[in-house]
């Protein structure tokens, strides 16, 4: 199974990368931007692990090293699949913790 972590700053922390990167693109010409946020994508292949043994240790890694909670949201999917009937799953779970609970 495939899981995609993505982590990105929170709202209202200042991006400087994201805006290095919005003058860049805007210096080579390219108009209408009116934001830009840069973020990190991890890719994880698990295997051995039930669905829901994937999404409590997903939690858990991202909590404990892949986002830094304090400035970071995070959300990942995991993707499922079976490959001799080749119908495949993907589950969602979005995660956003501000001032150390979980909201959503």
């Amino acid at each position: 199974m495939k899981a995609r972590v993505y982590i990105t700053l929170k709202k209202g922390v200042l991006d400087p990368q994201g805006r290095a990167v919005q003058s860049g693109l805007e210096n080579l010409g390219f108009k209408g931007i009116k934001s830009l946020r840069v973020g990190k994508l991890i890719e994880i292949e698990l295997e051995g692990l039930s669905l829901e043994e994937a999404q409590s240790s997903l939690k858990d890694m991202c909590e404990s090293l892949l986002a830094n909670t304090v400035i970071e949201d995070y959300h990942f999917e995991i993707e499922a699949g079976d490959t001799v009937s080749g119908e495949r799953t993907v589950v969602t779970e979005k995660c956003i913790i501000e001032q150390g609970r979980v909201i959503a």
